[in-house]
């Protein structure tokens, strides 16, 4: 079993390693080089006949932290609202449209890159151009050339804490809305184009860029890893806070303390910080208002996002620090099929194959006489007979990322969530293991492997005291 004193020291070393957390005002974790690399293969898809146009995220409508669309920074790595993208295909050229200078804005909020400051935009994405949004007139994008095609994204873009499912269903939803109706974002742009170029055709760009983001470079590989490394901190941190008293949100506040300690200044999603049997089952349970009661478990389920990535991770731990003998049963089942599965993940095998491969190893740990009710047994067998879940979505900029991995075998550079997840109907109980995971050139990384996973390890962590109980002690102390 580990001990705390070595966990406590990579909490410390990772919040405070020189350079992780340095203040920065322009993304550096991409050099030109790799959004030329990106462009290239763009290109490569559009062919010499058409273009490639991507708009940026607009300017917000409130005070919340800016943060550009996934789509648009993971092309050019440009934050500045308003801002567009033309990658011409008939020139291999990439220009980069930004709204002219605000120094209204400027004075409240910060510098902030504008048209004026071409030069240093040049330098920091390898753009062939840098123009004024000035110039996007009825004759852009094509301009004066034999353009064939303007390629544009369907997709809704992915901003804060959105992913496209989300982001579909809330568009449906505004589309039914008898007294509102709006068309979506891309839709409308997409409108506008097929109307000021209605020679040309308009094609989707988005199917291009999922297959592209699917596979990770290596630099966005480091991001994920230092997400996930935050998330696994976090969640410890929550673990040590655990107590009978405490309020689900208490244990939310402890690990964005952590996150935010290390540098991520937003969360990839809001907080699943459940205790009890309800709102464990409610599997995106959100409130996390509800006191911590001695005998219940909790699932937490949070992670940041750190420079534009994110991580996905879930545990499940006693509130009183001792798992009961039926929630040892079960959790124990759940941790052994999620090993079976990642001791078994590498490239050039397939999902399916993995899984038969896992539920053949794990045959041994399904019998009957193994479990303390028949309920149980039968939720085992489920689980690992169908997966439960456990090759979940792919993760990258968004925490439900776009791209699959599913349908040939594994390649280097897919990143996923393993979230094997067994539910007891009888008994309204529902249990997971969450990790986020690459795939490498010899097998797997599991970015929150450091992260406690054995029973007794997680025990151990919970009976430590955490923040949430210096917090109160202090409190005390002022009275």
């Amino acid at each position: 079993m580990k001990s705390a004193a070595p966990l406590r020291g990579l909490l410390l070393a990772a919040l405070f390693t020189p350079g992780l957390v340095a203040a920065q005002d322009y993304q550096t974790d991409f050099p030109p080089e790799e959004f030329k690399a990106r462009w290239a293969k763009v290109f490569d898809a559009i062919g010499r006949e058409a273009v490639a146009v991507v708009q940026g995220a607009p300017l917000t409508n409130g005070y919340q932290l800016p943060r550009q669309s996934n789509t648009f920074y993971y092309l050019g790595g440009i934050e500045t609202p308003g801002s567009y993208l033309l990658l011409d295909g008939r020139a291999r050229r990439a220009v980069l449209y930004l709204p002219p200078r605000n120094e209204r804005l400027e004075r409240a909020e910060g510098k902030v890159l504008s048209a004026e400051d071409a030069d240093r935009v040049k330098a920091l994405t390898g753009a062939d151009d840098v123009l004024s949004t000035a110039a996007l007139t009825q004759r852009w994008p094509v301009g004066d050339g034999n353009a064939q095609a303007i390629y544009a994204e369907s997709a809704p873009a992915e901003g804060y804490a959105q992913s496209r499912g989300e982001l579909r269903s809330a568009d449906a939803a505004i589309a039914a809305d008898y007294w509102d109706g709006r068309l979506p974002r891309e839709s409308r742009f997409t409108e506008l184009l097929r109307a000021r170029q209605p020679r040309v055709a308009i094609k989707d760009l988005t199917p291009t860029l999922d297959a592209m983001r699917a596979v990770k470079s290596p630099r966005e590989i480091a991001l994920i890893r230092r997400a996930s490394q935050l998330a696994g901190l976090g969640l410890m941190e929550a673990m040590r806070s655990t107590e009978p008293g405490v309020i689900e949100y208490q244990l939310e506040a402890a690990a964005r303390y952590v996150f935010l300690m290390g540098g991520a200044r937003l969360d990839a999603y809001r907080s699943i910080t459940a205790s009890g049997t309800t709102n464990i089952s409610n599997m995106h349970y959100y409130r996390n208002t509800a006191e911590l009661k001695d005998g219940d478990l909790v699932l937490m389920d949070y992670a940041p996002d750190y420079h534009y990535y994110v991580s996905d991770i879930g545990r499940v731990w006693p509130v009183n620090g001792r798992y009961n003998a039926g929630q040892r049963e079960l959790v124990q089942l759940v941790l052994d099929y999620r090993n079976a599965i990642l001791s078994r993940i590498r490239p050039g095998v397939s999902v399916a194959e993995i899984q038969e491969q896992a539920r053949q190893a794990m045959q041994p740990r399904l019998a009957p006489e193994r479990f303390s009710k028949p309920a149980y047994a039968e939720a085992a067998r489920k689980l690992v007979e169908t997966g439960g879940g456990v090759f979940s979505h792919t993760v990258g900029m968004a925490v439900h990322d776009v791209g699959s991995y599913r349908d040939a075998p594994l390649k280097p550079g897919q990143v996923f969530s393993v979230d094997p997840q067994l539910r007891v109907p009888e008994e309204n109980l529902y249990l997971r293991y969450e990790d986020t995971v690459a795939v490498t050139e010899s097998g797997v990384e599991n970015f929150t492997a450091f992260l406690p996973s054995e029973l007794a390890e997680i025990e151990a962590l919970v009976r430590e005291k955490g923040i949430v109980q210096v917090y109160h002690s202090r409190k005390e102390g002022t009275k």
